[in-house]
């Protein structure tokens, strides 16, 4: 008896392997949003030091990321978003980034 989930579609190995780890790289940065802003703001004031400088803020923002990175279960999400966003672009033609920006209007 088969299962009634439906099949998920079939993932070339760019969208696996690249494809979907830069989805999950902007969506960690957006969680990590206080560790990436204290960092980006501690290498702007330090200008050449920064190496130096912002090692703790560097830590702090590398552990806050691979712990994202790492995680299989943000992996399954971030793989489902995906998917919806790769399924309604064969819909619609529209890429997702497009999709809001664009609203048709009628005079």
């Amino acid at each position: 008896m088969e299962s009634p989930e439906k099949e998920e579609p079939f993932l070339r190995h760019v969208e696996v392997d690249v494809l979907i780890p830069k989805l999950m790289r902007e969506k960690a940065k957006e969680r990590c949003v206080e560790t990436v802003e204290a960092f980006t703001h501690c290498c702007k004031e330090s200008g050449f030091l920064m190496v130096l400088k912002c090692r703790e803020q560097n830590a702090a923002m590398k552990e806050c990321l691979t712990a994202h990175y790492r995680d299989p279960a943000f992996f399954e999400e971030c793989k489902q978003q995906y998917i919806r966003e790769k399924l309604e672009y064969q819909k619609t033609g529209i890429p997702a980034k497009n999709r809001t920006a664009k609203v048709p209007t009628s005079m």
